[in-house]
């Protein structure tokens, strides 16, 4: 079981929201989640994740902005944040990977159980 982990899911899709954070929470992962960039940013700082799930479309603060800040906070910057967004453009790829992202997800390309495997991956488990 995961229950040691917790996981901010940052994602304005309601239903994918909540379609991983059940699928997570049923993994035995502790999950929070925020369907804005600002409220994510928030509780990045807030909670202390172990992992971050971050979309780049977002209201009131696009992902770019969000990871850069978590990436500029020294209580922020070592948690692992995995992309997960429709954007499969090369330059956006590179941007977050640039900016600290773990690894980059296009969500078109990728279920749920793809998603939570890639997650273990990270978090080494």
């Amino acid at each position: 079981m995961n229950s040691n982990k917790k996981i901010l899911v940052i994602e304005d899709e309601a239903t994918l929201q909540k379609a991983l954070n059940e699928v997570l929470s049923k993994d035995g992962y502790e999950v929070v989640s925020s369907l804005d960039g600002l409220k994510g940013l928030e509780l990045a700082q807030k909670e202390s994740p172990d992992l971050i799930l971050l979309d780049i479309i977002l209201p009131k603060m696009d992902g770019f902005e969000v990871l850069k800040r978590i990436k500029e906070n020294d209580k922020t910057s070592e948690i692992p944040v995995i992309i997960l967004t429709n954007l499969s453009n090369i330059d956006d790829i590179q941007k977050a990977l640039d900016l600290g992202a773990t690894t980059y997800l296009v969500k078109a390309d990728f279920h749920l159980e793809d998603v939570l495997k890639k997650i273990k991956k990270v978090l080494d488990i």
